[in-house]
């Protein structure tokens, strides 16, 4: 039987560390670590994975935070989201608010950009296609 998301999320073996990388240090988070901050946007705010970074940085004092574990665990976070929403759960993490750096909607998502655009338009943002990408207007 396959593992759920959330279990998926358990699965951290040997996360959070902190690496050498290019001469400086690197913070490898645990995909709790980065929901917890995911769990920290409030409505009518948005944030990014390069924001999540930051925080993952200075929580770890690294000089920078993996962007791949970063955005591989925010991905599984909005998935395990969405499978406790569909299990009756309702204070869930709100993916909706993570935004690929530079403001954009990510497609890898639960119902990809559309499902994204709408959550995010609910609260109040103003959401824009710029080419055949989606981005919150205002944020970077």
């Amino acid at each position: 039987m396959a593992k759920s998301w959330a279990e998926k999320m358990d699965a951290k073996g040997d996360l959070p560390k902190v690496v050498p990388k290019d001469g400086k240090t690197m913070a490898v988070p645990s995909p709790r670590q980065v929901e917890a901050l995911m769990r920290q946007v409030r409505k009518g705010r948005v944030t990014s994975i390069g924001r999540l970074r930051e925080q993952l940085a200075a929580e770890a004092g690294a000089a920078t935070a993996c962007p791949m574990t970063t955005g591989i665990f925010a991905w599984m976070a909005a998935h395990a989201a969405e499978e406790a929403w569909e299990q009756g759960a309702r204070n869930v993490t709100p993916w909706w608010r993570t935004l690929k750096t530079g403001g954009e909607l990510n497609f890898k998502y639960p119902g990809g950009p559309d499902r994204q655009r709408e959550m995010l338009e609910d609260e109040g943002h103003t959401v824009v296609l710029r080419g055949s990408r989606w981005f919150v207007e205002g944020a970077a």
